[in-house]
């Protein structure tokens, strides 16, 4: 996610995907040698719902795998879209977040899966966004995807993920038909433990209902609000964040003044995206005795599964507001 102090930047990886689309194949059928669907996902993260849907019977590539850098700074190279272009299934967060992978070159029967589309689809009644798709672009979409006006970390809105799962059965039933019900037994048990993450959710929100915190940016959004918690941030400061601009020094001592006073129970760390505005914050909220918990937008070192990713998540949370329980005001 963008810093307070850089603008996203994305455009040579754009001018990259148009300028290999000459020397990617368009008959490929988007499988391996070896009868495996080829998956390409945009983050390991994606990518790894993918595997557990489709276990053996596919092939992940995941582009963006760091877990200290910026995803919204990646810049694809000519083998990353030539992978694009070869997969049978595509897999992206949407929202402009990937935005390479929005308009990388695709095979003509691919099957694209936008998470953001997935989750406007429920948000806006009247349309209809199946999941498993051929529409690789996305760029006539009538609604407002710029920077600040949406929050586009969609991975971090777990009902969405299981529905992210359940159209990767479907696209993967379509391409590999007699292993479909390999691949929605799969997404049935994702869902499973979906649905544990949201009970612990709801603990949360029976324990703690109406809990303020604040975020160094709107990263997971729609994980405090489903636990219930009250994001407090300054909406300047959000936005400004949001938009890869420096917030306001009004809103810079908003903050500060928030987290000093303890008038959160937690402060939520996205440490991939660190300068000296965050580090600033991490400095007052130590002093304060206000717990840091630290998210990502990648998997941190040694993870691998997107259910141990988030369980993790939900735990420091929990503990944070544990913590916090009898020392804020």
């Amino acid at each position: 996610m963008a810093t307070w102090s850089r603008i996203l930047g994305v455009t040579a990886a754009l001018t990259l995907a148009v300028g290999v689309a000459a020397g990617c194949s368009s008959d490929n059928s988007g499988t391996t040698s070896d009868g495996k669907v080829a998956v390409v996902a945009s983050t390991n993260v994606w990518g790894s719902v993918a595997e557990a849907v489709g276990g053996e019977h596919v092939d992940v590539t995941s582009l963006y795998t760091s877990p200290d850098g910026d995803p919204h700074e990646f810049e694809a190279n000519a083998k990353d879209t030539a992978k694009v272009a070869d997969a049978g299934v595509v897999v992206l967060n949407g929202g402009h977040y990937d935005a390479y992978m929005e308009t990388a070159p695709k095979n003509s029967d691919a099957i694209v899966i936008n998470a953001f589309d997935i989750m406007e689809g429920d948000e806006h009644s009247g349309e209809e966004h199946s999941g498993d798709g051929h529409d690789a672009g996305h760029e006539e979409d009538d609604h407002s995807h710029a920077p600040g006006a949406v929050n586009e970390h969609v991975f971090y809105n777990l009902p969405v993920v299981g529905e992210v799962a359940n159209s990767i059965a479907d696209a993967l039933a379509e391409k590999d038909s007699a292993n479909e019900q390999y691949f929605r037994d799969n997404a049935a048990a994702f869902n499973n433990q979906i649905n544990e993450l949201r009970g612990q959710l709801a603990a949360i929100e029976a324990s703690d209902p109406g809990a303020k915190v604040a975020q160094t940016e709107p990263l997971a959004g729609y994980l405090l609000a489903e636990a219930g918690l009250e994001d407090v941030t300054p909406a300047g400061l959000q936005d400004a964040v949001e938009a890869g601009q420096s917030p306001s020094a009004r809103d810079v001592a908003a903050t500060q003044e928030l987290i000093s006073s303890r008038g959160v129970r937690a402060l939520i760390y996205n440490t991939q995206a660190v300068d000296d505005g965050t580090k600033a914050l991490i400095a007052i909220a130590d002093g304060a005795g206000v717990p840091v918990v630290d998210f990502t937008e990648t998997f941190p070192a040694g993870v691998t599964d997107y259910i141990e990713w988030q369980r993790a998540n939900v735990e420091a949370l929990t503990s944070a507001l544990a913590a916090s329980a009898t020392s804020t005001p």
